[in-house]
């Protein structure tokens, strides 16, 4: 399976981070956006990531050329007919998602393989909503995309085999880390994880311990590079709510029930960082 171009849909952190990985890798990359100016602002947060590679001396001038040279912005869905392949990056919600891939089921070509980056969402649901259910797959890349190497693949019950093992190799050429994973909620990496933070907040709401010494215990005593707490404000404790529900949804086990201190928490607006209180507070 030969895939040289790649379309992008969003144009968030997520979807601007997957099309500086697929351009960097030598792909054709067309990202779409709501409006030109947001698809063009991708282009220009790549502009200035490749910038400070060079800066750093983990890429030439002409790498960086290079890569901006692969990119196209646009905010017509109809400029990704050709393409061999459809990264839908957009919000975390079924209905977007739903709405965008009947779009692009109408509008591209009947070879494009069409995929989403969800984290949690049914990728069988998503793919029933089109015609071509085989050609319908997960790859749900981590944040931040050009850093992480690993990336989910998640096929469902009707997706072709050779798109699977085509959609591994892709991410190989990507210099990522592909695992294949089913279409449950959470697949690997947050089905593991998730209980585990939602059982964090549970120890700090009982006092079992202070966010900083159960987040230092976990850093210490486990090598984890980021304790739970502080975790959950990265992620967005919105964004995190989420997951454990759909979580809870599939598999109704009492221990991943949503913690009440997290809903409160959300429901309050303190969603970590990028509301600058969370667990911690970011304000100065």
């Amino acid at each position: 399976m030969d895939v040289s171009t790649v379309g992008v849909v969003g144009t968030g952190q997520m979807a601007t981070g997957i099309a500086q990985v697929t351009a960097q890798a030598g792909l054709r990359t067309i990202i779409r956006g709501r409006s030109t100016e947001k698809a063009q602002g991708s282009v220009k947060a790549i502009d200035k990531a490749l910038s400070r590679l060079v800066e750093k001396e983990r890429a030439t001038e002409e790498d960086k050329a290079a890569t901006l040279g692969n990119l196209e912005a646009t905010d017509d869905v109809a400029a990704l007919a050709d393409v061999d392949l459809v990264i839908e990056a957009l919000a975390e919600d079924m209905d977007v998602k739903l709405d965008f891939f009947r779009q692009l089921d109408q509008t591209c070509d009947e070879r494009t393989i069409l995929s989403t980056t969800t984290s949690s969402l049914s990728v069988t649901q998503i793919a029933m909503t089109t015609n071509r259910p085989t050609k319908v797959i997960g790859l749900h890349f981590f944040n931040p995309a050009p850093v992480m190497k690993l990336v989910e693949v998640v096929p469902t019950l009707l997706t072709d085999e050779d798109i699977t093992e085509g959609m591994r190799k892709l991410c190989e050429q990507l210099g990522k880390v592909p695992v294949v994973a089913k279409d449950r909620a959470g697949f690997i990496v947050n089905a593991l994880l998730f209980p585990y933070l939602n059982h964090a907040v549970r120890m700090f709401e009982a006092g079992y311990a202070s966010r900083e010494d159960i987040d230092a215990a976990m850093m210490n005593g486990t090598g984890h590079p980021m304790g739970p707490l502080a975790l959950l404000d990265l992620v967005g404790n919105d964004v995190s709510l989420e997951i454990i529900e759909s979580l809870y949804d599939e598999f109704r086990d009492p221990f991943i029930a949503p913690a009440p201190l997290l809903k409160q928490m959300v429901a309050a607006g303190l969603l970590g960082r990028k509301t600058g209180r969370g667990f911690y507070d970011y304000s100065k």
